[in-house]
């Protein structure tokens, strides 16, 4: 088994002292050799042959050296170093243009939102400190919290906040726009003040706030970065950035003037990728990481039976799926051109059995956006179960021949393999021919938007309001619908959803849309995962989220 061995795991000490011996640092379970500037050696100082003649005053300067500079090494030691385990690496590292979930886990210490979630799903201030909704609907008012800077020492103010909006709605490849639909303009109030004024009422809008259409950036430090603002993104979280080396590290140091700065008591945060679990579990068992994310459902005995370690599990808000390329579909492959062929696909599948044999049965089938256990699931939609002959019937009546070949894209992972595996067996017995073409992570989205894809095995981390596990994936033209899938009547359901806020008349026009979605199956839903997240003994504070990021307010090593 591979243990990660990374220079990034381990600082080296460089001392402004003209005097200091070579000494071995600490880290965890690492050691380096920590060797400052040595043009005067202590072993030349030292030498009985006299190689160097000094003076009993120039030998006690050179000791009162050496003694600061061990001092300064054991304080630049003390420095704390939280290091997490991420199963990917994380896409661009910009709020606007952002799309992934491990890139989520990231902007979570680096960019504070307007609003947060807590443990129970409660809307809760960050950087805003109140909210008030107009009678009609179309204004919300929002107080925001005086005395905040950016990581560049810029002040937050209501005119920073309003670029960061018009930053969400305008910049050509902002994946925001969706999330943001019905705001028109964005109003100064007064320093402390906006006003979102929309252009009709939009009922989902507190909760986008709440994640990366909320999360403001510098305007400053945007404007004179331009393109390149995610190589070094300036925002007003706890953390502010350092350095990110693509697939070995991203690393975050404390925000000296962070608003809530007395709640944080780590130093340094590093982000290290390890798509194979099993080596990131690993080091979470050797001390080279302090937390790793998505642990493997079939890992759970062990970290559980061991004692320096702790577990935490949520069932997730999003899911798991696959996305079918419906109108971007060069080869014009069968699924492209009948919801028939798609059917099949859907009813070739055992959702249980996946669960069963990849995750010990620890997850949750599903065939909608949101899981069985949420209050706007349909329950008139329930799982439908396996029927392989009903699915050749299907198959006979598009006219489709099997086998019928699909070029099924998976993102590198052990689990993501292996649910691709068994469904290409299951599949297989109904005549489909999955091809499963492994890929980086990274790299499949880049395929996805250029509609080099079949299907894709992709997952949604979820939001708390269902329209936001849908309206970007399912209405015409959104920036994340991959496969091109386009009904006017599911634009004008999700629209209509907007409109209003009582949950029961949502919920009956999310039972047609889910309809009509579930015979056109441009996604095929799959499962919904627990959130499974571990940590040694040694990190005091984390509480387990719902959406699964990882808050460092509060957040200690002992």
């Amino acid at each position: 088994m591979k243990i990660l061995r990374s220079a990034a795991l381990v600082p080296t000490f460089r001392s402004s002292c003209s005097i200091a011996a070579p000494t071995l640092t600490n880290f965890g379970k690492s050691w380096a050799l920590a060797n400052s500037s040595i043009p005067v050696p202590l072993t030349d100082l030292m030498s009985p042959k006299g190689t160097r003649r000094l003076r009993c005053r120039d030998f006690r300067s050179a000791v009162l050296a050496a003694a600061l500079c061990v001092s300064l090494a054991a304080a630049a030691s003390a420095q704390t170093t939280l290091r997490i385990g991420l199963a990917e690496d994380p896409d661009v590292l910009d709020p606007s243009i952002g799309r992934t979930y491990v890139g989520r886990i990231v902007f979570a210490s680096l960019c504070d939102k307007l609003f947060d979630i807590d443990e129970k799903l409660n809307i809760v201030p960050q950087l805003a400190l109140s909210y008030e909704t107009s009678a009609d609907g179309k204004e919300m008012t929002i107080k925001l919290r005086p005395g905040v800077k950016f990581h560049d020492g810029e002040p937050f103010d209501a005119a920073a906040a309003k670029f960061s909006f018009d930053r969400h709605l305008t910049l050509p490849t902002s994946f925001r726009k969706p999330e943001l639909a019905a705001l028109d303009h964005v109003d100064v109030v007064d320093p402390l003040t906006i006003r979102l004024v929309l252009k009709t009422p939009f009922s989902p809008l507190i909760t986008q706030l709440t994640d990366r259409a909320g999360m403001m950036v510098s305007p400053k430090a945007a404007k004179e970065a331009g393109e390149k603002f995610a190589l070094h993104p300036v925002c007003a979280g706890p953390y502010k950035f350092v350095e990110r080396v693509q697939q070995d590290r991203i690393v975050f140091e404390k925000f000296a003037d962070y608003w809530n700065k007395d709640n944080v008591f780590i130093d340094r945060v590093v982000f290290l990728p390890i798509v194979d679990a099993t080596v990131r579990l690993a080091n979470l068992k050797s001390g080279g990481l302090d937390l790793i994310e998505r642990v493997l459902a079939t890992d759970i005995k062990d970290v559980r039976a061991d004692p320096k370690l702790k577990l935490s599990s949520a069932l997730e808000l999003g899911y798991m799926g696959l996305t079918l390329n419906i109108g971007n579909d060069k080869n014009k492959g069968a699924l492209s051109q009948s919801e028939k062929v798609r059917q099949a696909l859907d009813l070739s599948l055992d959702r249980e059995a996946v669960n069963q044999v990849v995750f010990n049965g620890e997850f949750v089938p599903g065939n909608q956006w949101i899981s069985p256990e949420h209050p706007y699931y349909q329950k008139a939609f329930p799982v439908p179960k396996r029927d392989v002959a009903r699915a050749k019937a299907l198959l006979k009546e598009a006219g489709a021949s099997p086998p019928v070949g699909v070029d099924l894209m998976v993102p590198k992972g052990a689990e993501n393999e292996a649910v691709a595996q068994v469904l290409q067996s299951m599949a297989a017995e109904a005549g489909f021919d999955l091809k499963i073409r492994l890929i980086e992570f990274a790299t499949s989205f880049k395929q996805a938007q250029a509609g080099e894809f079949q299907a894709f095995l992709i997952g949604w981390s979820g939001r708390i309001d269902p329209d936001g596990n849908a309206y970007v994936f399912l209405h015409t033209k959104a920036p994340q619908n991959d496969g091109v899938y386009s009904n006017p009547d599911v634009d004008k359901g999700f629209e209509d959803a907007r409109l209003i806020s009582d949950p029961a008349a949502r919920k009956a026009i999310y039972e047609k849309v889910t309809g009509i979605v579930l015979r056109d199956q441009p996604i095929v839903y799959l499962y919904h995962r627990k959130l499974l997240i571990a940590h040694t003994t040694r990190l005091e504070g984390y509480r387990p989220m719902p959406d699964g990021l990882v808050r460092v307010i509060g957040l200690k090593l002992k």
